[in-house]
């Protein structure tokens, strides 16, 4: 049985249309994403992650979002610009998306109704909350905004063996 999640339309930064069948049977780390926030440092966190596991079949997923703050404000040429120049960024990036209110995209839909946050709410609060989804796509884990990427790794490692 297949995920739902895995075929979901997706459009990359650079514009191309796409799903996340190119990476099924991987674990995923789904993190939406600002370029002028707070937890942007966390770029270069989730990209050692994508670095080190990689090969061992982890891919982070990185999704712009502008509802925070505005704090994602750019173009996608600026957003990939950005992501490359000052981390590095080599893992998969996408078009700016909505997370929350009546345009959320529906891979975040399907993220916060398998994955609740505090107090069972589905919202997503800032930037940079992180979903861990196992290989099946069927599980996933919902980490704050203020968890670290570095503190994900027995959780990923978990995961991958």
């Amino acid at each position: 049985m297949s995920s739902p999640i895995l075929d979901l339309p997706l459009v990359t930064l650079d514009g191309r249309e796409t799903t996340l069948a190119d990476h099924a049977g991987k674990v995923l780390l789904i993190v939406n994403t600002a370029s002028q926030c707070g937890f942007t440092p966390q770029y270069a966190g989730l990209e050692k992650l994508y670095r080190d596991y990689g090969a061992r079949g982890l891919v982070v997923l990185g999704f712009p979002c502008n509802q925070f703050g505005a704090q994602e404000p750019g173009t996608e040429a600026e957003i990939a610009a950005f992501c490359e120049s000052r981390f590095g960024v080599s893992f998969p990036m996408f078009a700016r998306i909505d997370v929350n209110g009546e345009h959320t995209h529906p891979l975040f839909a399907w993220l916060k109704e398998n994955a609740k946050g505090v107090l069972g709410t589905e919202a997503i609060k800032w930037n940079f909350t992180k979903f861990l989804v196992d290989r099946s796509a069927t599980r996933v884990t919902r980490y704050a905004p203020t968890t670290t990427p570095e503190s994900l790794v027995q959780d990923i490692e978990g995961l991958l063996d």
